[in-house]
């Protein structure tokens, strides 16, 4: 081991770390895993759950791409639930919880049966890097292992610091270590670095609760899953939350800790992730507000440990005790281990490529929480991605960059590489300007032929993914060439207040009708024969219902995204030397310095940059 050269070398094994060893590995890629301790691969540190809102989205698109994540989340989920169901396809989102234990022993039994892949367990203290040009790894024994190009995954183990109450101490994660070394020799390097936090809740003990007193939050009466694949079967058992509320008196309470609170008494200076805030935080911003929703979430199919999600906190010990046992189902609750938060460090993102591959290093990747993002799906997508542009690199291909048009994940990249952030970055559907079309429901037709490409998806998974869609496409044909009498259409119409038809028409325009879904349209003779003789199946007459019901708002934002298209296709040229442009304002020319775009549509997005910026720089390339 010590003697090889590796293609890839990935240094963390969380989310980010698991994805990019596996698909470096399976593009043909000799991979070494590096992690401080092989019996925490893809540790779910805090929530135990995968998906939700936009996130679920991100999880299939990993799977469509030939990743990991939506498998695991379906061998290992307890609970499965289509969130937003009420609204437009655009916003559904999978979310599972999941078994904490099954989901770290399903993915590193997946990376140990994965070819090319070697582990070894170690702390990773520096890299290696001559003339420029990454060309491999320092462990803190001393060892130097040589590769091609690393893959950075540190989580929140660089120079983590722990917080509860007036105590701290260094670990990444509770009961862990922090890894030091890296951040000194990267800024020594040239690299800019900052502080983030982020927080965790108490886990307890079920025992102690008294759920009667709770509102039961079940999993959905038919529930899906995530992969596209068939090696994964929906639940057919499923293990219920449970939420219950604070209130004033558990304010009050959680009040008289503020001035022990590492939060409120300056210690903590960094900023931590605004749509997840601490319990203490929600006090102190929703003044309005007299009680907060708590959603009590097992942590497992047999083991009695709870996690208290929306009760993050890096409060001292015994407030925290005492305000969670003033919580209606908590009055006896007993502690497997307080909330606490944890700062650490990250590397702003606009010092990487589209690729995610450091500018000022060759073959230096960063992916996860050492971008500034939080939440395990945006970790994973990163490592997919920067594993497989790793491995691309190494074989000498062309690199792969999603576009804003194509995949939440290009959305994810492009925001950070262009945009960067100051505070844990999450992803939203709202972020994304092109989510009708970047359903969940159709990430394996947007992405799966890319992964076949790189061989990360079979063929199989392939071929069933195009027969899912050629099914659909002629389903959806099916309505518009089909007509409809009036005797046959009018009685599914009056059942549902809808204005009746006096004549023959098609049957596209009456499925198109806002209050008239696929159950009604199944009444009519034609289409129920159909379903039969094709034998479609759910997901076919889903994909078949959204293409007939938001044709107008798909064909609206694919027009739209293919004027970015054009602007993606104006490159400009490396190293441009944007001094030269004096016409432009002073903000916009230091942006696009720092961040050195590679396309026209990239420099548009740029904050600070005006569209008269980039009017100016067009005029000066020609154009």
């Amino acid at each position: 081991m010590f003697n090889e050269v590796y293609d890839v070398i990935v240094v963390g094994a969380g989310h980010a770390g698991s994805e990019a060893a596996a698909s470096a590995a399976n593009m043909g890629s000799k991979t070494l895993l590096i992690t401080m301790n092989l019996q925490n691969i893809a540790q779910m540190s805090c929530n135990p759950a995968m998906g939700g809102i936009a996130k679920g989205q991100i999880v299939r698109e990993i799977d469509a791409l030939g990743g990991y994540s939506g498998i695991v989340s379906d061998t290992s989920a307890i609970q499965f639930k289509m969130l937003n169901k009420s609204k437009g396809p655009a916003m559904w989102s999978p979310r599972v919880q999941s078994d904490r234990m099954r989901f770290a022993e399903d993915w590193r039994l997946i990376l140990e049966q994965t070819k090319n892949l070697d582990f070894y367990q170690e702390m990773v203290s520096g890299l290696i890097v001559e003339n420029g040009k990454i060309a491999g790894v320092t462990t803190s024994l001393g060892v130097k292992i040589k590769a091609k190009s690393v893959v950075l995954t540190n989580g929140t183990f660089l120079n983590g610091l722990i917080h509860i109450g007036d105590k701290n101490f260094g670990g990444g994660r509770a009961g862990e270590r922090a890894a030091t070394g890296i951040t000194e020799q990267l800024v020594n390097l040239g690299f800019e670095s900052g502080r983030m936090k982020t927080g965790t809740p108490p886990r307890v003990d079920g025992r102690s609760l008294d759920f009667s007193k709770m509102v039961e939050q079940p999993g959905d009466v038919n529930p899906e899953k995530f992969s596209y694949l068939d090696i994964t079967k929906p639940l057919t058992n499923q293990r219920s939350c449970h939420m219950s509320y604070t209130s004033e008196k558990v304010h009050d309470l959680l009040r008289e800790g503020f001035d022990r609170s590492p939060m409120f008494n300056g210690r903590i200076k960094s900023l931590g992730p605004r749509y997840c805030p601490s319990i203490e935080d929600k006090i102190n911003r929703f003044t309005d507000k007299n009680r907060h929703q708590l959603f009590v979430e097992p942590e497992g199919w047999n083991t009695c440990e709870y996690y208290i999600n929306g009760f993050s906190t890096s409060l001292p010990e015994d407030v925290q005790f005492k305000a969670l046992r003033s919580v209606v189902g908590f009055e006896n609750v007993k502690f497997f281990r307080p909330g606490y938060a944890i700062e650490y460090d990250y590397f702003p993102p606009t010092q990487l490529k589209h690729t995610l591959e450091t500018k000022l290093v060759d073959g230096l990747y960063f992916a996860g929480q050492i971008n500034g993002t939080t939440g395990y799906e945006e970790a994973a997508s990163q490592g997919l991605m920067a594993g497989i542009n790793a491995a691309l690199k190494v074989q000498e291909r062309d690199p792969f960059i999603l576009q804003r048009d194509e995949a939440y994940i290009g959305v994810l990249v492009d925001d950070l590489i262009t945009k960067g952030t100051e505070e844990p970055y999450r992803m939203f559907t709202s972020r994304a300007e092109y989510r009708t079309l970047l359903r969940q429901d159709n990430a394996d037709i947007r992405l799966t032929p890319k992964g076949f490409d790189l061989g990360l998806a079979s063929e199989k998974r392939l071929r069933r993914m195009e027969e899912k869609h050629e099914s659909a496409e002629k389903f959806v044909q099916f309505f518009r060439d089909t007509s409809v009498t009036p005797d046959e259409i009018n009685p599914v119409l009056e059942a549902k207040d809808s204005a009746a038809i006096r004549q023959q028409d098609k049957m596209f325009k009456m499925f198109a009708r806002p209050n008239i879904g696929i159950d009604d349209m199944k009444q009519i003779q034609s289409v129920s024969d159909y379903i039969k003789e094709h034998d479609l199946d759910s997901e076919v007459i889903e994909q078949a219902e959204i293409q007939v019901k938001y044709s107008g708002y798909i064909a609206k934002e694919k027009n739209n995204a293919d004027k970015l298209t054009r602007l993606e296709n104006i490159k400009i040229p490396p190293n441009f030397d944007y001094s030269k442009l004096q016409s432009m304002s002073f903000e916009a020319r230091e942006k696009l310095k720092k961040i050195q775009p590679v396309t026209i549509s990239q420099a548009s997005r740029i904050s600070g940059v005006s569209p008269s910026d980039i009017s100016v720089l067009l005029v000066y390339m020609g154009r």
